[in-house]
């Protein structure tokens, strides 16, 4: 396949595809491409082109191998064009094999008024992708974030169901009334990572009541959101209150986060 790599890589972040780059960072003698080539590496399929031949075709092994272990971390490896690999370029590529991974973690945002749209904002290039839902489709800005999928529907309650283990889930509509279905439907689902809700102690109060006489489980639900003592009422304030809350809810990344290792060199 010879499509362009970064229109590949863009779209594979918005679907949640893991790939590797492979770039050639040095190129000596005679060599099929020279160095800053690069090209996307999937299990089914790959996009641009290292020059073809046996140094691609290890190239493509050596990356889906990495796929296959779940490596994350970059390394380096040196291919000499000769008769090891059937070449007789003579020349030397070093290749960088860069682990690309989705985010970690989806939040399914409810609400596209000034708070969930502030909200997307402070969250863009933090490792989350955001499935956000409306039912109003003038609400959601002209562009999203690339880790943005904005979905317009008329019953956004069947996006609770459709959402992937594990999720967070946040619930800040224009609606009471909806704000309360959504509550009820993940708690009924009960496979989410996280399910706050905008509001007060009070609007608490009325939901634990319906939800207890539903025999729910309200003490899962997290109202009022955002942590205490950080922000204040405007959107943007509230936005920063809730994305540190969320960014803060331990993940099963949390043990490898902070490592570094030297690049792996065969």
């Amino acid at each position: 396949m010879t499509e362009d790599w970064l229109d590949t890589l863009a779209a594979a972040r918005e679907t949640g595809e893991a790939c590797v780059l492979v770039t050639i960072v040095e190129a000596r003698g005679s060599t099929p491409r020279p160095a800053g080539t690069k090209m996307a590496v999937f299990p089914d399929r790959f996009a641009g082109s290292i020059g073809g031949g046996a140094l691609e075709q290890k190239a493509l092994e050596t990356a889906r191998r990495f796929l296959a272990e779940g490596r994350d971390l970059p390394s380096l490896r040196e291919f000499p064009l000769g008769p090891a690999l059937g070449q007789c370029c003579g020349g030397h590529c070093s290749l960088m094999f860069e682990p690309v991974t989705p985010p970690s973690r989806t939040l399914v945002l409810f609400g596209a008024g000034h708070v969930g749209r502030a909200l997307v904002r402070v969250l863009d290039g933090t490792p989350l992708r955001v499935r956000w839902i409306d039912s109003r489709e003038d609400e959601f800005p002209a562009a999203a974030p690339g880790t943005v999928a904005v979905t317009v529907t008329s019953i956004p309650e069947a996006e609770v169901a459709a959402a992937p283990a594990g999720a967070l889930i946040l619930v800040m509509t224009h609606s009471h009334d909806l704000d309360y279905r959504l509550v009820e439907a993940a708690l009924e689902r009960g496979t989410f990572g996280f399910l706050g809700l905008i509001g007060s102690a009070t609007k608490r109060a009325r939901f634990e009541k319906r939800l207890t006489a539903r025999g729910l489980d309200s003490g899962r639900l997290t109202c009022p959101i955002g942590l205490p003592g950080v922000g204040g009422k405007h959107p943007a304030e509230i936005a920063i209150s809730v994305a540190a809350q969320i960014l803060s809810l331990p993940t099963d990344e949390t043990a490898r986060s902070g490592q570094a290792e030297a690049f792996d060199i065969p």
